[in-house]
């Protein structure tokens, strides 16, 4: 079995390139040090191999079923899994030390848990909802929420989840029609269905704390009138809320995380003569969403590091396939009697594992990119917290869907390297790619995201988040065109495809019709994606400098051929957009 990620490429990404070691000398990090992060990361990835991985397979091929008693069986390998993940401690990763947090940087975190998305997707699924439920109260909750709620979840002893959509309302957040009434004792009475809740049910922790989205009775329209609710399955004196499974969602893939259909107040179990699960506002009323939006952009970024982790292992075990596997001679071997050669040896092969080898690590290093910006933002003040803020807020879209289509594609291409023994269930590469493609739906399809980049990220405030994004990528280009040769080389390619998307943009809005400017998002969003991803290269192309040896060479290779095959299919997107085309306007329902 191959391991699932390189702990080489996630050391070079790290201390290399973005020198996460400099982040000691902030005073939230000052008790750390490479030592302490090495010590993180090889715990995780130790951890990850030995008891994430190993019943990966398993928990796919065994889905969680409810029992003749109503209760949700998981195969007992994940109950020991997770068990020892919360004996590490590593769910505290990047919590404060006052809740009982490790404080390490965010990207450390992050590269820390991304071992046991690659190891199993499924089982790493319920804590780490855990952390994004934990995060947004720590920041809206009040201090006796954050007791009652947040240190039990820190702690590992409790879960969380994020109720969001109904079986009418998938993404149309408008739509919901939970309700939710308050009481005279300051709580509130939950009532509604809630649909595609991920890990929500089981018996791993001791309790689950469910973050609901429900409208209060006389609020505004729409998403205006959305409020945001604690709704725990067992309420703080042990008693149990009225909220029940209605059943399990089978889903193609990721098979081993439960995923339900949950009734909120419909009398199962009833804590209180008030119809309704009982449940306490977060903040204010009305402003749900937005609270909601903080566990849902971390859940974005956290989506795109699953895609990523996902495309990571697929790629490691072609690789490793198409090492031993033999099969036909060299183009230029004009011997029969010749014996087979590793399929590595065939160009075609080398082409689809050099695509997978750069869209996997061009997507590691978005995500930990990406990930330094909240460590800036958590640690700076003033113009230098305030960017960071802005381009996180920019590359969001990105960093969720660019990962979830390309990494995607990765897994499609081991499958392809592995011929026809990539479609049995004998070999990792068929789950792997089944695991992925729920992710460029999950947490907003890219049709969402590219309404989201285009429609709001690259013209609020003026466009200063483009201006920002585009000022930040020129900055590499001057110094790679400064160290000249390869660097300058793609730094020239670059510099033309970052004038065209800002030029792009502006023609795009200058239809005079929003939904002319926004009938193509999706393709500004892959067109977007990808000269983001050029840059990202282009910055570990710098990082690698003159530096001898395999692997940096092959981070050469990489770079090469995403400038090569991959930068180059932006030009005719970028024509298509500049045209306004209207194809899909134009199209009839009927003729469809």
């Amino acid at each position: 079995m191959a391991e699932p990620l390189s702990r080489r490429d996630i050391e070079f990404l790290l201390y290399e390139w973005l020198d996460v070691t400099a982040l000691t000398s902030r005073e939230r990090f000052a008790e750390h040090s490479r030592e302490t992060f090495d010590d993180v990361l090889s715990l995780s990835a130790d951890m990850a191999i030995q008891l994430f991985a190993t019943h990966n397979k398993k928990a796919d091929q065994n889905e969680p079923y409810i029992g003749e008693d109503g209760r949700v069986v998981l195969i007992d390998e994940v109950h020991t899994a997770l068990a020892e993940f919360t004996k590490s401690g590593l769910v505290a990763g990047s919590f404060d030390e006052s809740v009982g947090g490790m404080q390490l940087p965010t990207v450390v975190s992050r590269a820390s848990l991304a071992w046991f998305q690659a190891a199993n997707p499924s089982t790493s699924c319920y804590p780490f909802l855990s952390v994004g439920n934990a995060n947004l109260l720590m920041e809206y909750g009040t201090p006796e929420q954050i007791d009652t709620w947040v240190r039990p979840m820190i702690e590992g002893r409790f879960y969380g989840t994020m109720c969001l959509s109904e079986p009418q309302a998938g993404s149309s957040l408008a739509d919901i029609t939970t309700k939710a009434v308050a009481t005279e004792d300051g709580s509130y009475r939950i009532t509604g269905t809630k649909m595609w809740i991920s890990c929500g049910e089981h018996e791993l922790s001791e309790n689950i704390v469910h973050l609901v989205l429900a409208k209060t009775p006389g609020g505004p329209p729409g998403v205006k009138g959305i409020s945001l609710f604690i709704v725990p399955k067992y309420l703080a004196d042990g008693t149990r809320n009225d909220v029940a499974l209605v059943g399990l969602n089978h889903k193609m893939g990721n098979r081993g995380t439960t995923n339900t259909l949950l009734n909120f107040g419909d009398g199962t179990h009833g804590p209180a003569p008030e119809k309704g699960a009982v449940g306490y506002l977060v903040g204010e009323e009305n402003h749900g969403l937005m609270y909601m939006f903080h566990m849902m952009n971390e859940a974005r970024i956290g989506v795109g590091f699953l895609a990523t982790a996902i495309g990571y292992a697929g790629y490691l075990a072609s690789l490793e396939y198409a090492k031993v596997r033999t099969q036909g001679r060299s183009v230029d071997d004009k011997d029969p009697s010749s014996p087979p050669v590793a399929i590595i040896e065939h160009a075609d092969v080398r082409r689809m594992l050099l695509a997978q080898k750069a869209y996997v690590e061009g997507a590691l290093g978005l995500g930990l990119y990406a990930s330094t910006l909240l460590d800036e933002e958590q640690t700076t003040t003033g113009a230098a917290r305030d960017n960071a803020h802005l381009l996180l807020e920019v590359l969001t879209p990105i960093v969720k869907s660019w990962p979830s289509q390309w990494c995607l594609e990765a897994n499609s291409l081991a499958i392809q390297v592995h011929g026809g023994y990539g479609y049995t269930k004998e070999f990792d590469v068929e789950q792997f790619y089944r695991d992925n493609r729920l992710n460029p739906i999950h947490e907003g399809a890219h049709g969402i995201h590219g309404l989201d980049l285009l429609g709001r990220k690259v013209v609020m405030n003026g466009g200063a988040g483009l201006k920002l994004l585009i000022s930040t990528i020129t900055a590499t280009i001057d110094r790679a065109e400064a160290a000249g040769g390869e660097a300058g080389e793609f730094a020239a390619q670059l510099r033309a495809a970052t004038e065209r998307l800002a030029t792009v943009t502006l023609a795009v809005w200058s239809a005079g019709d929003v939904k002319v400017s926004l009938a193509n998002s999706t393709v500004y969003l892959e067109a977007a994606g990808h000269v983001v991803v050029a840059w990202i290269w282009l910055e570990q192309l710098l990082a690698v400098g003159v530096k001898q040896g395999d692997f940096y060479d092959g981070k050469r290779a990489a770079a090469r051929y995403f400038y090569r095959f991959e930068l180059p299919k932006t030009g005719p997107q970028f024509d298509l957009l500049q045209s306004l085309d209207r194809t899909t306007l134009d199209t009839e329902p009927a003729w469809l």
